[in-house]
């Protein structure tokens, strides 16, 4: 036989002590027609010492789970694109890609003619306003006392009211540009625009250079705000019967040295993508920490149902080439263990037990060594290979 290798940690194997390697090799001649053909034959102070653990075979409640991969993505109104309403030059860029930044937040600045053109076609249009609003009084005045003709009335409320309205459009574009119509009726022409952040966030991506200039709806800068960053798996077709919203999920990020994190299904999708034909299930994560960026891979367990199964501690079968093995406990009169092994076949392993099947029919209940299956198998290995000389 070759080397062995784990399936999984030693459990409380690596702690075994030199009395207990002392103890085995005193009794190597001893044992050694029992253990060639038969296994590893230790007593009970040896068993202690080595801290094998030996118990009948039960069935433990396993979950059972649905293997997916996805990434981390955040809903549309936590992501924004930024653009220009109006072509224009970028004067001052105000951040960088990784800041925070708020709703409201200046982000850049923007100049162009006709920025300045629209502030002095909006105070033309506001001090017209004040003249219109002054005749239509009067003639609203003479008209009430029978004095003034309906006509020069009706003439000067249209009038009136269409200024009005573009005044009040003027007033919005203005808004849209970050500049106060108030500053302006004031005197106070200004030569740039501000461009706003419109979420709270981060700025992943800048796109634009000091001194670029950018047509309309240009987009600037793309922000992010991961406080609702959630889990976006993809789950197959066969899959989807067995998933549900309200079902806890096991993350894994590999970028965060496989940070294993919990996760809660709040969204299941009504429509497969093609090739290969999956669908998205969203999962909010409960314990997420400011490292998560929209777009790292993860990969992801979906808890789907409780279930009995015959498993043991990983600890306790041991991959000897492509074989997997558990020993089997046989108690002898002299107050003793016999542990032969027996293959067996692994299923899954999860939360420290793996489940498995004999490979060829066994007796119900039998016993079997918990752990220790490294040392047993190096014991059986370094006994056949005394035997052979």
């Amino acid at each position: 036989m070759s080397g062995c290798k784990y399936i999984s940690e030693k459990d409380k194997d690596s702690n075994v002590n030199n009395t207990a390697i002392e103890n085995l090799e005193k009794n190597e001649k001893r044992s050694h027609n029992d253990k060639h053909g038969g296994g590893v034959l230790l007593n009970q102070e040896q068993v202690d010492i080595l801290g094998i653990k030996i118990d009948t075979l039960i069935r433990r409640n396993m979950n059972g789970y649905v293997q997916v991969n996805g990434t981390l993505g955040v809903p549309p109104q936590n992501e924004a694109i930024v653009t220009s309403v109006l072509g224009a030059n970028i004067s001052n860029i105000k951040v960088i890609e990784g800041d925070k930044v708020s709703k409201g937040q200046v982000l850049t600045y923007i100049s162009h003619p006709d920025i300045i053109g629209m502030q002095t076609d909006y105070l033309q249009a506001y001090n017209k306003l004040v003249f219109l609003e002054q005749d239509y009084n009067r003639q609203k005045k003479l008209y009430d006392e029978q004095v003034g003709s309906g006509r020069d009335y009706q003439q000067a409320k249209s009038i009136f009211s269409s200024t009005k309205g573009l005044v009040k459009g003027y007033e919005s574009q203005l808004r849209l540009l970050g500049l106060s119509s108030k500053n302006i009726r004031e005197g106070n022409i200004s030569q740039v625009a501000l461009i706003k952040s419109p979420i709270d966030g981060f700025i992943e991506k800048v796109k634009v250079k000091s001194g670029q200039y950018v047509e309309p709806q240009t987009p600037l800068f793309e922000i992010v705000n991961t406080d609702h960053i959630h889990a976006d798996l993809m789950v197959f077709e066969k899959d989807i019967s067995k998933v549900k919203n309200g079902q806890l999920v096991k993350i894994n990020i590999e970028a965060l040295g496989n940070t294993e994190m919990t996760a809660k299904i709040y969204s299941v999708g009504k429509s497969f993508e093609e090739g290969p034909k999956a669908l998205h299930v969203h999962a909010e994560i409960e314990n997420k920490n400011k490292n998560l960026i929209q777009g790292m891979y993860v990969t992801a367990r979906i808890i789907t149902e409780n279930t009995l199964e015959q498993a043991l501690p990983e600890g306790a079968i041991i991959q000897e080439n492509e074989t997997f093995y558990v020993f089997v406990a046989e108690k002898k009169d002299n107050n003793s263990w016999n542990f032969v092994p027996k293959e067996v076949i692994v299923k899954s392993t999860s939360n420290g037990f793996t489940i498995f099947d004999f490979k060829e029919k066994t007796s119900k209940g039998i016993h079997l060594a918990q752990s220790g299956s490294y040392y047993l198998m190096a014991e059986m290995k370094k006994s056949e290979a005394g035997h052979s000389h």
